[in-house]
């Protein structure tokens, strides 16, 4: 069973965007959200940044991006884009060639200002070699580093100034005949932010790159880019999101993914339902979510699991769910399949049931999805 059930009042309208590739990935235009983390690594030290871009693969996500502030970082770009499974993006911020180069090197996309590039040849050279090396454009307009004139005409940091600063970088790339962008509007306050991009989707057709930047550490991190990516999210703007976090990049794809699930705007792996657990539990309810989520963390096929510590809310999750248990007396509870009863399960050994069960849905959805093609 999905945990998407078409009904009205969980229907997300997503805006009507331009599409554009970063590499194989498809961005705007109705294509699926995708989800995006950064490197943290020295890019000039290929290995250990290639070792990082395959974990944040594994852990799902669709593109990666990696800074190259020197000329060091671009010849390894060389070596890390062979050995990537997933298109990258070099996040560019002054210097014209750096640009030049990573695009040379096998870039998707270059993350640049166009604006801070310097005189309008260099622009005309880095568009130049964006288009002949298949490589999009991210602008990406940022509340800390709003140019001078603006913060002037302004007073500060501001929606108004974040979206005419986007708006003149795009208009550098309309006038140069490159329409093959995506833009962002970031801060790391969430009201600004959303305002700005708010006011960003009522002004252009770009794909929109969300995010809520130098959002903090892990926790506050997360809950302050659920706010800010949720409201957009749930108000259909946004075609591509990266969560910052101070964290392994590897946790910025799950928290992403996960705040898109919850929206229900992409399905990837277990979606665990679970109470928060009281006196009235069967079983130790969050020792045992905790261990499940480890367990099913190689599962990418969409299933969703309920762990309900009693009969009280349990059988009525478990209607939701395409397995789900339920704690009940004398050391055992109620294992659901498809939102029915099916058998009970003692405590003792429920994990490595609850795995299995898992492991065997998920393959039988793929093994009738591959049919069915």
């Amino acid at each position: 069973m999905s945990h998407n059930p078409i009904r009205p009042w969980r229907d997300i309208s997503r805006r009507t965007s331009r599409q554009i590739h970063v590499g194989k990935v498809a961005v705007g235009g109705g294509a699926p959200i995708s989800v995006q983390t950064m490197t943290n690594t020295l890019t000039s030290d290929a290995g250990a940044t290639i070792r990082q871009v395959l974990a944040c693969a594994e852990a799902g996500a669709d593109i990666v991006r990696v800074s190259c502030p020197d000329q060091a970082s671009t010849k390894a770009m060389h070596e890390i884009v062979r050995e990537s499974p997933v298109p990258l993006v070099a996040d560019i911020h002054f210097h014209y060639k750096r640009a030049i180069e990573a695009a040379e090197a096998g870039a998707a996309c270059l993350r640049i200002n166009p604006g801070n590039i310097g005189s309008k040849e260099r622009v005309r050279d880095v568009i130049s070699a964006a288009r002949d090396h298949g490589c999009s454009i991210r602008i990406g307009v940022n509340a800390g580093s709003l140019e001078k004139h603006l913060l002037e005409k302004y007073g500060e940091p501001c929606p108004d100034a974040m979206i005419e600063s986007g708006l003149e970088h795009i208009r550098i790339l309309q006038d140069n005949n490159f329409f093959e962008f995506k833009i962002s509007v970031k801060a790391s306050d969430v009201f600004m932010s959303a305002a700005a991009y708010q006011g960003l989707a009522e002004v252009t057709d770009a794909p929109i790159h969300l995010g809520i930047t130098e959002a903090g550490g892990l926790t506050s991190g997360t809950i302050k880019s659920a706010i800010g990516l949720g409201n957009l999210l749930w108000a259909g703007i946004g075609d591509t999101i990266r969560v910052s976090l101070s964290a392994d990049p590897v946790q910025e794809v799950k928290v992403g993914f996960e705040i898109l699930k919850s929206l229900g705007l992409r399905h990837r792996g277990v979606t665990i339902i679970s109470c928060p657990s009281c006196a009235r539990q069967g079983f130790d309810v969050i020792k045992t979510v905790a261990e499940l989520e480890e367990r099913l963390e190689h599962i990418r096929t969409p299933i969703s699991l309920s762990i309900i510590g009693c009969v009280v809310n349990g059988p009525g999750e478990a209607l939701m769910t395409d397995v789900g248990f339920t704690g009940g007396g004398a050391g055992s509870g109620m294992v659901y399949l498809a939102g029915k009863q099916n058998h009970k399960q003692g405590n003792s050994g429920m994990i490595d049931h609850i795995v299995e069960l898992v492991e065997a849905r998920a393959a039988a959805f793929e093994a009738n999805a591959k049919a069915a093609e």
